[in-house]
């Protein structure tokens, strides 16, 4: 055995617990002026991290910040995506892949979080569409190769998250992503919010059966009449 094996034996597993600082992040939200957006801007605004949300009109997004509070900001999509040190991308599916192309430059370099579910809606209710590249989060990937993409925020319902009479949100928020360090920073921004948790949940690989769940949850809350989250065991 060498003195270098002996070391690497030596050394303590790192607490996957043990997640970065992220307090003094800037986080923009493209599609911030959507439901899912707009909550999501307003838990991390109440839990003290600096939001600008983006719209394709930015005085609509300065409207919307208005009305959040909290410090939050407005501008339009491309301002918000070149001053976000972490993106996140909440519009609706059908514009995803436009507006993303239409940000490349913006977002390059940046940490990208996606949320965007893909789904389809019948008269039996919603399904999961799966796109070409697999995912959401891994079109994302393909449409935004400088930047470095994760996923995240899919199974939150946006009634809880913009209601300031809940104090918690009970839930876990399940990442994805390439790089651990990556992934760790999005962690650590679910865990700002009260009442959640960033757990690790795969690479981007396996994003798209993240997504599809949010087509189950949604016929939970109709059976039931809820705002269904998740929580996962024994970690």
């Amino acid at each position: 055995m060498t003195s270098t094996d002996s070391a690497a034996q030596q050394a303590p597993a790192k607490d996957p617990w043990d997640l970065p600082d992220v307090s003094g992040l800037v986080v923009g939200v493209i599609g911030g002026t959507g439901p899912q957006g707009k909550g999501l801007a307003y838990r991390l605004a109440v839990a003290g991290q600096k939001v600008i949300i983006g719209s394709r009109a930015a005085d609509r997004a300065r409207a919307a910040a208005e009305e959040i509070g909290h410090g939050v900001e407005g501008a339009d999509n491309a301002e918000t995506a070149r001053r976000g040190d972490v993106v996140i991308v909440a519009v609706p599916w059908e514009g995803h892949g436009d507006t993303l192309t239409s940000l490349r430059e913006e977002l390059s370099g940046k940490l990208v979080v996606d949320c965007v579910n893909p789904l389809g809606f019948d008269k039996k209710g919603a399904y999961a569409l799966k796109p070409e590249e697999g995912s959401a989060a891994e079109q994302a990937a393909a449409l935004l190769p400088d930047s470095r993409v994760t996923a995240a925020f899919h199974h939150l319902s946006a009634v809880l998250l913009g209601d300031p009479e809940i104090a918690e949100i009970d839930t876990d928020v399940m990442v994805l992503g390439e790089a651990r360090a990556d992934v760790e920073i999005v962690q650590a921004l679910a865990g700002r919010i009260a009442g959640m948790r960033g757990v690790f949940a795969g690479r981007l690989r396996n994003a798209h059966q993240v997504e599809s769940l949010v087509a189950n949850l949604i016929s939970v809350n109709r059976r039931y009449k809820a705002h269904a989250g998740l929580r996962v065991t024994d970690v």
